[in-house]
């Protein structure tokens, strides 16, 4: 085993053990109670089949998702993402699409939908500059920012944006966010979290509890996590060096010196020489 008391909840075993059964339903409901609006409350809900439609090769192993219904008929996708994708947002748009083609009944029908909430972990940041928050909600509006369509919402948790440490947590979300981060690097349960919902979690957790069928599904998925991290760290170098090769072709048709280079690169020397081959 990988030597750690508690399990990293970003991977897909974690991520379902946590929120994904039955008898853990209430952990999904306290988390998703955080972010959504007073008349959506849920009281209670039912987890429905995932039978992945349209998922690709990539969606299965840099994302895992729930899916529940709340009792008064809500419609809940519940997803973590490892990686960023060209057309991220492309992507929750369609997929949020499944649960409303779904309601259609055979025969007449008026057209009448449930509300459709897309709550999306990332273990990324969009990069669009638009804030710093660590939560982005959106829905349809009009041109005069009036929401059109309000039975439509995504809401969308950039992690990475989350730095508090345990003695900073304020709000029980704030509870919420450091344990989806830093779970599987405690030793045991910090002071700030002896509330009932988190000690539950921690007992969820704790790997000394499973069997080891469980145990080996866990290390399977933390292959998988460790896998995908590796494909994601070589695609930034790889992107990292094609932008320094880049600056260097375009200084040295300018004429700039090897320390200007050096400057704009952040390379050594030899490291520019055996870029440009030199």
């Amino acid at each position: 085993m990988s030597g750690k008391r508690f399990i990293d909840p970003l991977t897909d075993f974690g991520f379902k053990k946590i929120f994904g059964s039955e008898p853990n339903k209430d952990l999904l409901i306290d988390f998703l109670n955080l972010l959504l609006p007073e008349k959506h409350q849920i009281l209670e809900l039912n987890y429905t089949k995932n039978d992945e439609k349209g998922y690709t090769a990539f969606d299965r192993s840099a994302s895992f998702d729930i899916q529940c219904k709340g009792k008064n008929g809500e419609f809940f996708i519940v997803e973590m993402q490892k990686a960023k994708q060209q057309f991220f947002k492309d992507r929750s748009v369609y997929y949020s699409t499944f649960p409303i083609q779904e309601q259609a009944p055979q025969g007449d029908w008026n057209f009448k939908l449930a509300p459709v909430y897309t709550v999306g972990v990332l273990d990324f940041t969009f990069d669009d500059g638009l804030n710093d928050e660590v939560v982005q909600q959106v829905q349809l509006k009009n041109q005069d920012c009036d929401v059109f369509y309000e039975k439509l919402s995504y809401i969308f948790i950039e992690l990475p944006k989350f730095t508090k440490s345990v003695d900073e947590l304020e709000t029980h979300f704030d509870k919420w966010l450091y344990l989806l981060r830093h779970l599987s690097e405690l030793d045991e349960v910090p002071p700030a979290l002896q509330e009932f919902v988190f000690k539950k979690v921690f007992k969820i957790a704790e790997v000394a509890n499973y069997t080891r069928e469980e145990k080996e599904a866990y290390e399977r998925s933390l292959k998988k996590f460790r896998d995908l991290n590796n494909v994601i760290d070589t695609a930034k170098i790889d992107a990292r060096k094609e932008e320094q090769l880049a600056t260097l072709k375009r200084l040295s048709a300018l004429g700039r010196s090897i320390e200007i280079m050096m400057d704009a690169t952040g390379l050594s020397e030899e490291e520019i020489k055996k870029l440009s081959g030199s």
